[in-house]
């Protein structure tokens, strides 16, 4: 392997998918999300980065070429399976994962399927821009466990009239529960929007690169 600096970040990248879920069998929220969440963003970035240096180096290699999708995929699947193993198990959040899931396996069995034809499966301009939605979505749903944690542990000990009475405003918010608060509803909906957008760009990619890949799937007569 030529270490470039484009391989590198990828190298790292792929390396981070694995440290999100760690994040959280050694530290205790809402430590393990801020970690999960700048592991993560951190890594999206990368992506970006090392594809421009690559191009415009020119030091695009074969390792690289086929590390990057593999270090996207597991930064995607890993932090959806970290981000709904934590979660209330709503259907809202397990659909759109379980599309997103679905896809990344089936392309990777016909890529893999195809071998030296998986030229025909080529990254088109949409899927980049549904890998953009999915770690988009992942990292506000990392930052709605931040704020929900945050909320959670403002409000300990504290009655319920209580809080209700300082999120409508009827009583004194010396805890900044409302903004805690509205940043756990406002990013938990944005989240599970953005994932349901990623999810339907994640079906049409799907459905291009099946009827792509067709042609090589019909047996000779």
């Amino acid at each position: 392997m030529t270490w470039t600096i484009p391989n590198i970040l990828t190298t790292l990248r792929l390396l981070a998918a694995p440290a999100v879920a760690v994040m959280f069998l050694y530290f205790t929220r809402p430590y393990a999300d801020w970690f999960a969440l700048l592991l993560f963003v951190g890594a999206a970035v990368t992506d970006w980065f090392d594809g421009y240096l690559a191009r415009n180096w020119k030091q695009v290699t074969k390792v690289g070429t086929m590390l990057d999708p593999i270090a996207d995929k597991a930064m995607v699947v890993i932090a959806l399976m970290v981000i709904v193993g934590y979660s209330s198990m709503s259907p809202w959040l397990v659909l759109p994962a379980t599309v997103i899931l679905f896809r990344e396996v089936f392309v990777s069995g016909l890529r893999e399927f195809l071998g030296d034809t998986a030229g025909t499966l080529r990254v088109t301009r949409l899927a980049k821009w549904k890998t953009t939605a999915q770690m988009v979505a992942i990292a506000v749903l990392f930052a709605q466990g931040v704020f929900e944690h945050y909320f959670g542990m403002s409000i300990r000990g504290m009655d319920e009239a209580l809080v209700m009475d300082i999120l409508d405003g009827r009583a004194a918010d010396a805890r900044g529960l409302w903004w805690k608060h509205a940043g756990m509803i406002w990013a938990g909906h944005v989240g599970i929007w953005l994932l349901w957008i990623a999810a339907a760009l994640t079906l049409i990619t799907g459905a291009d690169y099946l009827m792509k890949a067709l042609p090589h799937l019909k047996d000779e007569g």
